[in-house]
């Protein structure tokens, strides 16, 4: 599952046209831990993939691979 996860999170930064530099500003974070989030190199913090699926406006699960349609939060 780690490597649709971090499949998923590049996928949806680049469908926003969105650098990993532009996201991490946004994001107010370290670029280095965003970084290895999508590269699959650490896990990904249930609260960041909260974070994630509420910015993108997509589901966890969308987020996590289990499902490959997203689901828009309410």
């Amino acid at each position: 599952m780690q490597d649709r996860l971090k499949n998923r999170l590049k996928d949806l930064r680049e469908d926003r046209d969105l650098t990993q530099d532009a996201l991490v500003a946004i994001l107010n974070m370290n670029k280095t831990t965003y970084t290895r989030y999508e590269q699959g190199v650490c896990d990904i913090p249930l609260e960041f993939a909260k974070k994630m699926a509420s910015f993108y406006n997509v589901s966890l699960d969308y987020i996590a691979g289990m499902i490959d349609t997203p689901r828009k939060l309410r």
